[in-house]
């Protein structure tokens, strides 16, 4: 394993690289199981019967990581965001696809499922929503009890779509794709960084000039519309200078 990539797998391995220590809860420093708080597993909103997608660390090439199983299923690994006022810069992270998703297809409601994804989930104001869209947010933070994300920014491997797609979730205008690796399963481990600023802009920079406050940031995956299965591995998240 290159070191950049085992830079990203293990937070205590770059120390020597980051000036600061990453802000996410690290996997790597904690024991197998279930992430521990501030970590929160989320399921699918108003919909129970959909079954959790199996979120827990694990030992994997001898670092802890978290391991993403997915089987007719749909959840979330959620780190809330700690400070309103502090703005969201570059994430890192690292990821392999052990057994991907056959059928998944993001530009349709059947298809709309990824083995793995690291998403963004903002609260922006949403006065420049159309009304119907505002009235179907209200309507979903009402039922759901919480503040649902407003806009939502997911990095993915998909299946079918090429590298650079930007496709818009087939159920929800609020959340935004980015296919960040495409096809099956890779025997070793992808590493990536992102401006997340700068992508906000460009995926929703037409709704909100500025970079909203971040609720929270998430890693998942889901398989409930394919109802098929998936694996996949994913390192810590790092907050880059």
């Amino acid at each position: 394993m290159k070191f950049q990539a085992a830079c990203f797998l293990g937070a205590a391995l770059c120390g020597a690289v980051f000036a600061a220590p990453p802000r996410i809860a690290p996997f790597s420093t904690q024991a197998d199981g279930a992430p521990p708080p501030p970590w929160q597993i989320h399921r699918l909103p108003l919909r129970s019967e959909t079954p959790v997608t199996e979120l827990k660390i694990e030992t994997f090439e001898s670092v802890h990581v978290l391991a993403v199983r997915t089987n007719k299923s749909y959840g979330n690994a959620v780190w809330p965001w700690p400070d309103a006022t502090q703005p969201i810069g570059k994430l890192g992270w690292s990821w392999r696809l052990y057994q991907e998703l056959a059928r998944s297809n993001l530009n349709t409601k059947s298809g709309d499922d990824v083995a793995l994804k690291v998403c963004v989930l903002f609260d922006m104001p949403i006065d420049k929503l159309s009304f119907g869209e505002r009235l179907l947010l209200n309507w979903g933070r009402k039922a759901a009890g919480s503040k649902l994300p407003s806009a939502t920014l997911c990095y993915v491997w998909d299946t079918q779509l090429p590298v650079g797609a930007t496709p818009v979730n087939a159920f929800s205008h609020r959340l935004r794709y980015v296919v960040m690796n495409s096809g099956p399963a890779k025997p070793y481990w992808v590493t990536h960084t992102v401006d997340v600023a700068a992508d906000f802009a460009k995926h929703f920079g037409h709704e909100h000039d500025k970079l909203p406050p971040v609720l929270a940031v998430g890693v998942g995956g889901d398989s409930d519309n394919t109802q098929s299965a998936s694996v996949g591995f994913v390192g810590d998240l790092l907050l880059l200078p």
